[in-house]
């Protein structure tokens, strides 16, 4: 169950996200796919094997009637006979989803210092800044 492995182009979670995923649950995840997930708006939510067979069991046994639930603001996914299960994703991450945000929106909510580094940088070491 390890989604996305030899899937390292953007390509794959677009397609995912214009068939309206909004979120992925795996055992694993390839590294790049994983990543790319994240920088576009796309979960990928890492549980257990056994946790992720049982959810495809009840999925299949109601035949796509039942739901999973996904909560990022508690990190909860809940099974469609209410059994929740917890898994884990970066604070940082995690703010830029709950956001909208990606890498880029987040680093620009640092505007503010980085302006202010680039100042103090541009008083040290001006020979980095000339013009031409």
């Amino acid at each position: 169950m390890n989604i996305g492995c030899g899937s390292s182009r953007e390509d794959a979670v677009w397609a995912l996200q214009e068939m309206g995923v909004r979120c992925l649950i795996g055992s694993s995840f390839g590294d790049i796919f994983f990543n790319n997930c994240f920088q576009n708006g796309v979960l990928p939510v890492v549980l257990e094997r056994a946790v992720v067979e049982s959810l495809a069991r009840e999925l299949a046994a109601s035949q796509g009637a039942a739901q999973i639930g996904v909560d990022l603001v508690n990190l909860t996914v809940t099974d469609p006979s209410g059994l929740r299960y917890v898994f884990a994703v970066e604070a940082q991450r995690r703010a830029g989803l709950l956001a909208g945000l990606d890498e880029i929106g987040i680093t620009l909510q640092r505007a503010v210092e980085i302006a202010a580094f680039q100042a103090d940088d541009r008083q040290r070491r001006p020979w980095i800044y000339s013009v031409g």
